[in-house]
């Protein structure tokens, strides 16, 4: 069975290097010393993430992985101040394209772009597209606390739908106030408020909502042809999409149900979170023709990557839809 995963993180030694000569730290954001401490240990080292040579067709080969949808890590110029974003974006895409050019039957990419500037990102996008041939843009986490759905970003979401390639939505770091008002307590370590602010919850939360509220804006209204993904089974979402219906729907100002667009406009993958039960859950809400596989390599390696999709209860076709079929449609493979 073809493989092919779509959310794996890769990193560029010559941008990682000009972060840290712009801000003068790692290329991780503000976060506090207990949770930096752990992201340092538990992180993989800067050659894993730079590497589309050795371990990573290693692993690849060893899982029975085809194909991997690459996208930047941690070390992404995104959140940088426009002045550096808009260049550094420009030779991360272009470190992007000479990497995959290295295994061209290995590897595809998203772009990253210089968000500040909503129009040098727009132009960034049909760059990265049509010259560099990458297949989407990932977004990761928010600009500067602002969210996606501020029409201030829409001329990125016109330009995806205009070149008709996906954005990936991505985790990441939260507001500090967020995570002391949710997660702090003196019942537990630093380092355990620093987990649940970030993998073990509150990066979910906080991207749920990021999608949620592009729903509530009406942005699939007024571009009915734009297609967003979200990893780790939805980021919550899903749980809620018939409270939703019951809640906004004879309030909101949308032509729909919130729940047909998450169901026509939005793509999930599991990011490394193999479990079957959730894939259930995922399979009878969205249908297999919105489902992707992911692992989220190098931040994890599940045991399970290779045959959890043989192993599932799954009828053939969904099977096969789930581990290369919806990805080559979306990403036109």
């Amino acid at each position: 069975m073809k493989l092919i995963t779509t959310e794996e993180h890769f990193e560029s030694a010559v941008v990682t290097t000009k972060i840290q000569d712009i801000t003068g730290v790692s290329a991780l954001p503000p976060i506090s010393p207990e949770l930096r401490q752990y992201m340092q240990t538990n992180l993989p080292s800067p050659s894993v993430m730079q590497d589309v040579d050795r371990e990573r067709l290693a692993f690849m080969d060893k899982n029975g992985i085809d194909m991997e949808i690459l996208s930047y890590g941690n070390s992404s110029p995104q959140n940088l101040e426009p002045e550096q974003a808009i260049s550094l974006c420009q030779l991360a895409n272009d470190e992007m394209a000479r990497a995959i050019a290295k295994h061209p039957t290995r590897y595809r990419g998203l772009a990253v772009l210089p968000v500040g500037n909503s129009e040098a990102a727009a132009t960034e996008l049909e760059r990265a597209v049509t010259e560099l041939g990458l297949k989407g843009v990932l977004l990761k986490g928010n600009y500067q606390g602002r969210f996606f759905d501020e029409p201030f970003f829409l001329p990125i979401f016109e330009q995806a739908m205009a070149l008709d390639v996906p954005v990936y939505f991505h985790p990441s770091f939260i507001p500090q106030s967020i995570n002391d008002h949710y997660f702090k307590s003196d019942q537990w370590s630093p380092v355990i408020t620093g987990i649940l602010s970030s993998a073990g919850y509150g990066w979910h939360m906080d991207i749920g909502i990021q999608v949620l509220r592009m729903v509530v804006s009406g942005i699939f209204d007024r571009l009915p042809q734009l297609k967003l993904i979200t990893g780790h089974w939805g980021e919550l979402v899903p749980l809620f999409l018939e409270r939703l219906d019951d809640e906004l729907t004879a309030y909101g100002d949308l032509q729909h149900p919130f729940s047909y667009y998450y169901r026509q406009n939005i793509y999930a993958t599991p990011s490394g979170i193999l479990s079957e039960p959730q894939l259930q859950f995922m399979l009878a809400e969205m249908g297999a023709d919105h489902l992707m596989y992911s692992l989220d390599y190098p931040y994890k390696r599940p045991q399970n990557a290779a045959d959890f999709l043989q192993t599932v209860q799954l009828t053939s076709r969904q099977r096969e839809q789930i581990a290369h079929g919806t990805a080559e449609q979306l990403f036109k493979l």
